[in-house]
């Protein structure tokens, strides 16, 4: 005998077993809570509209508020410049300030007030879907 006859086979691996499909009671639960509210809010039942009620009423809140801050920080500049004309006299880097500010000044201020409004309103429909989805007790 030669010392490749008294070698030994290698062990083969075993066959892989067939994948199996785990699922969770949570997740079934979970998509019949979302089932029933989407369901009412489809089918406009009192309380789906009570709930579009209220995000809606949200929406405007923040509309009008933020409206509110926009004409109270641009309207307010031209009673500034009526009521203290000394200050509409001011000149910075060689332009005069109710220029500065009405013509330069109020983009950032417009674009920051967009955004924040933007931030607020994805808050309020995050809020709303919060609400709908939360587990009942």
């Amino acid at each position: 005998m030669t010392a490749a006859d008294d070698r030994v086979p290698a062990p083969r691996a075993p066959e892989p077993s067939p994948r199996a499909r785990i699922v969770l009671a949570e997740v079934t639960r979970r998509d019949d809570r979302l089932l029933r509210t989407r369901t009412e809010l489809t089918q406009q039942t009192r309380v789906g509209e009570a709930l579009v009620r209220g995000l809606v009423r949200a929406q405007l809140a923040l509309a009008l508020r933020l409206s509110l801050v926009v004409a109270i920080g641009l309207g307010g500049l031209p009673w500034l410049f009526a009521i203290a004309p000394s200050v509409g006299q001011v000149t910075v880097f060689g332009v005069n300030l109710p220029w500065l500010l009405l013509g330069v000044v109020s983009f950032p201020f417009l674009i920051a007030v967009g955004w924040s409004y933007v931030r607020l309103a994805e808050r309020n429909e995050q809020d709303f879907t919060d609400l709908v989805q939360r587990p009942e007790r």
